[in-house]
């Protein structure tokens, strides 16, 4: 079985976002059987990157089975909107970083997951 392919299209993408503004995001899944899809979870999250413990924070999530989907077939476009918090922003710290991104998770039949991440920038990159 072929992977699938995972497009992620941020509409108005520009190099950083404000907090409050509205991100609209498209996506949608190729190159796979309607069969083979399972479930697709999309997300917009912040992690963090650098020395101790490593965080995480969904800020928005919608998990999606084929009968949730026109013809059960989840391969289609695919968009939502939200508006964005207040915090945390985009960081590029020495020992930490902060980053979002845009995370679509696609579950497939016999367990298999493929992820495919669009990252953007909230609010000024501070670099210390």
């Amino acid at each position: 079985m072929m992977e699938p392919l995972i497009s992620i299209q941020i509409q108005e993408f520009r190099p950083s976002f404000r907090p409050g503004e509205l991100l609209t995001v498209d996506y949608q899944i190729d190159a796979v059987a309607k069969g083979d899809l399972q479930a697709v979870e999309a997300s917009v999250l912040w992690y963090t990157e650098g020395k101790g413990g490593e965080d995480l924070g969904v800020h928005y999530f919608e998990r999606r089975v084929p009968g949730d989907a026109e013809d059960r077939d989840l391969r289609s476009w695919r968009r939502f909107q939200l508006n964005l918090p207040n915090s945390p922003m985009t960081y590029e710290g020495f020992l930490l970083k902060i980053r979002w991104c845009v995370r679509i998770r696609v579950f497939l039949k016999h367990g298999k997951q493929v992820v495919s991440e669009h990252p953007f920038v909230l609010g000024e990159v501070a670099n210390i």
